[in-house]
């Protein structure tokens, strides 16, 4: 909430009258800001307004102008303190007050449906733990900002409807981001510093949605004139205009990414405008190759049961998206392959897919060196007598399976896949033998819409769906009836 008082002018302001000075609604009172860099205030004015800023953690007031057209902005300086802050912007008749601010880190939570899961859950759509994480969640180092769910046909340099950061409570975090609350709750907890989330999602969208018209005109001719905003999900550019240019100019540590359903049956294109849309987001928040951490789509019945080597089998999805984090600098993978649900694209196990989110952030970008965030990822094969032996990367301390190990199959040159009995040998290897293939030359592990991952290594991260070959042509075995 920000606190706006005139002087000399009270009687005019409660009649109606505007306040010269406006900022953006994500610069507000209750945010975080991000501790220890640089950040942007930003806001507008009457054209060559004179203010100015002073914020309690700065010696000094900041002298500001606006420029011809209304537009200013001021970089400030953050620290490390612990203490609430405060800001004054204050003219010859108007001062704006923003109250109980923090430093802290500040994470975006963007995607679509899986990503926008509040902590609560859909109705018939359980998260797991809901009840727990609702009762335990009032946490005054915790703030929450929705940005509403606007589709727009040009960049807006506001989100269009009134919205606010929260303090975490339980009113506040049940229709909160499930992933998003689950990590930012157990960051706090870990680094003991304030955290703002900011979620940023639109359920069933694309990812063309979420991407500028300049960086997608390089791979599509965008045209969105006379486009339906009701549809705005599925609309190019769309939520990039009404959801990310707004508030670009927040300074964030690092993004959250889930999203992939909706565009599952073009995995080759996915390869290609996703890592374009983390490039694109990059250059504008001017900050670097910041942390991006995304989820892989989890296993879904899809109603293509005997989908294996077409477009509608998620599988090359999932292949896609592990294939994006060496695409994408400081990026890293959350695998979801033993966390789906076969009748369910929204599953409930949300803080086990956060858990690897935040494992990722640990490590790579918080320097927990003993924090595992890598999945096992297949490396190369060897044809041995016994079968085909199968050797993986990021498993330094092994390899693991609950029980015995499933969904593998092995083909000849036929390229007709068989299932296959699997085993972990030498502790960190997996031998794929089947009676029915004499001379195996490939493996696919997990390569269907609804399966359950079990290959897992030492910390319990789950490998991803993974094949040793390239072909087109390659087709399943029909079971005898």
């Amino acid at each position: 909430m920000k606190k706006i008082l005139f002087r000399g002018l009270c009687l005019f302001f409660l009649f109606g009258a505007e306040a010269k000075i406006t900022l953006p609604a994500i610069v507000s009172s209750n945010m975080v800001l991000q501790r220890n860099t640089t950040v942007v205030l930003w806001g507008w004015a009457d054209p060559k307004e004179k203010f100015t800023l002073e914020a309690s953690w700065v010696e000094e007031p900041i002298k500001v102008m606006a420029d011809a057209e209304g537009n200013w902005r001021v970089d400030v300086v953050t620290t490390g303190s612990k203490e609430e802050q405060t800001i004054e912007i204050e003219s010859q008749d108007q001062t704006i007050i923003l109250e109980n601010i923090l430093f802290g880190e500040v994470w975006l939570c963007s995607g679509q449906s899986n990503m926008v899961m509040p902590v609560r859950g859909f109705n018939g759509q359980p998260t797991f733990g809901s009840n727990e994480a609702i009762a335990k969640s009032a946490n005054a180092k915790i703030r929450l900002f929705v940005v509403p769910q606007i589709g727009a046909k040009t960049p807006q340099i506001e989100i269009g409807k009134m919205a606010s950061w929260e303090i975490a409570s339980q009113e506040s975090v049940w229709k909160f981001s499930a992933i998003g609350y689950f990590f930012g709750q157990q960051l706090q907890e870990i680094l003991d510093v304030p955290v703002g989330l900011i979620q940023s999602g639109r359920g069933g969208s694309r990812v063309e949605a979420w991407i500028s018209k300049e960086a997608l005109n390089e791979f599509q001719e965008v045209n969105i004139e006379n486009a339906d905003m009701s549809k705005s999900r599925i609309v190019p550019t769309a939520h990039f205009n009404g959801m990310i240019n707004p508030i670009t100019p927040y300074t964030i540590k690092g993004a959250l990414w889930y999203q992939g359903e909706g565009n599952f049956t073009n995995p080759e294109r996915y390869k290609t405008i996703f890592p374009a849309m983390v490039e694109d987001w990059r250059t504008r928040w001017e900050m670097g190759d910041f942390p991006f951490y995304f989820v892989q789509i989890a296993p879904y019945f899809y109603n293509k049961p005997d989908a294996f080597n077409t477009n509608t089998n998620s599988a090359f999805m999932r292949e896609a998206q592990l294939e994006c984090v060496d695409l994408i600098p400081n990026s890293g993978i959350a695998i979801a392959l033993d966390a789906g649900e076969e009748l369910n694209i929204h599953p409930a196990k949300k803080k086990e897919v956060a858990d690897r989110l935040l494992y990722n952030a640990l490590s790579q970008t918080y320097g927990y060196a003993f924090v595992d965030g890598t999945s096992p990822v297949y490396d190369s094969m060897e044809v041995t007598a016994e079968g085909l032996l199968l050797k993986f990367k990021n498993v330094d301390r092994g390899l693991y399976a609950f029980g015995e190990l499933s969904g593998f199959e092995i083909a000849g040159e036929d390229h007709v896949f068989y299932p296959a009995q699997a085993k972990i040998v030498n502790r960190r290897d997996v031998l794929v033998s089947s009676e029915e293939v004499s001379q195996p030359l490939a493996v696919r592990y997990a390569w269907s819409n609804w399966v359950e991952g079990t290959l897992y290594e030492d910390s319990f991260l789950p490998a991803s769906s993974f094949r040793t070959d390239n072909w087109e042509d390659a087709s399943r075995a029909q079971k005898e009836e």
